[in-house]
């Protein structure tokens, strides 16, 4: 069980990372932003957000795996 919720959790992760915008400037990052969460300053806030709670259920997901295999 901890090991299916450990691979769906990463995945999760691969994705929500290539869904985040690019950090650079000039034209380019006009084309990137979205307004699909809101204002692209509350979509990037939200992207963060998700990110920061999925790494740290992976990790303690992946502690807890460790403990088990001890």
């Amino acid at each position: 069980m901890l090991n299916l919720l450990w691979i769906i959790l990463s995945l999760f992760l691969i994705i929500i990372i290539f869904l985040r915008a690019p950090q650079s400037s000039g034209l380019a990052s006009f084309a990137t932003k979205s307004n699909l969460l809101g204002s692209p300053s509350s979509a990037e806030r939200t992207l963060n957000n998700i990110t920061l709670i999925a790494i740290a259920a992976y990790l303690l997901v992946a502690i807890e795996l460790n403990f088990n295999n001890l």
